[in-house]
């Protein structure tokens, strides 16, 4: 069965910009901009294992629709999607039955780790609970920590999310514009060098040899792509 995340936004640009993020982590997604729409499409339907909700619409409030969810016995994760920040804010969340919180304006790569999360435990797998492995690399998601065979690589903050990204989409070619969505999110309006620049330091950390990659390929005129 595929995984499938509800987003619930009544914003089209954002709804739209975690609609496409979601979908390149490998999700299916339904999305939602009234409450009442996306309620009675988890209420009759049990295919969604998380529900991205945003707390202000224009009918029923983000909080309404998980109180109903929990009210009718549903264990599916929630996070909350909102742009209050105030710790009372956060406990009318956590009350109404909420798993996690998310406060705008957020980093896209932040917010699909925390349903990677939540998927994961909802579902008690899919993902190996606390890592991504493959071949001699493991990625540990909780640590935030990369070992290639038995040597720990010690990576910053951007290096783990480049490796992530290339990680939870292994084979498959990622322009610069996707990594930098990934990674430095949408709104960044830097130069897309910076992407190159951080390709080149992490190769320099996991590569055999850094002048002939393995593993971080190019894919000349378009980006990169990892291969297994």
């Amino acid at each position: 069965m595929r995984k499938k995340v509800l987003v619930l936004e009544d914003e089209d640009n954002i709804r739209g910009f975690v609609v496409i993020n979601l979908r390149r982590a490998g999700y299916d997604t339904v999305e939602f901009a009234l409450g009442e729409e996306a309620y009675a499409y988890l209420r009759e339907k049990n295919d969604v294992s998380v529900a991205v909700l945003d707390v202000m619409l224009p009918d029923i409030s983000g909080f309404e629709v998980c109180r109903r969810l929990r009210g009718s016995g549903s264990n599916i994760g929630v996070i909350m999607l909102t742009a209050m920040s105030q710790e009372s804010d956060k406990l009318t969340g956590f009350t109404t039955g909420a798993d996690d919180y998310v406060v705008k304006p957020f980093s896209v790569v932040e917010l699909v780790a925390r349903v990677d999360a939540l998927y994961r435990r909802v579902n008690g797998g899919g993902f190996n609970a606390d890592t991504i492995v493959d071949g001699i690399f493991e990625l540990d998601l909780r640590s935030r920590e990369l070992h290639k065979g038995e040597k720990r690589i010690e990576l910053t903050q951007v290096e783990y999310l480049l490796m992530k990204s290339f990680l939870e989409n292994r084979g498959r070619a990622l322009s610069r514009d996707d990594l930098l969505d990934m990674v430095w999110s949408k709104d960044y309006q830097g130069d897309l060098k910076v992407v190159d620049v951080n390709i080149r330091r992490l190769r320099l950390k996991i590569e055999d040899d850094a002048a002939q990659p393995r593993h971080i390929t190019t894919i000349w005129g378009f980006g990169y792509k990892w291969e297994s």
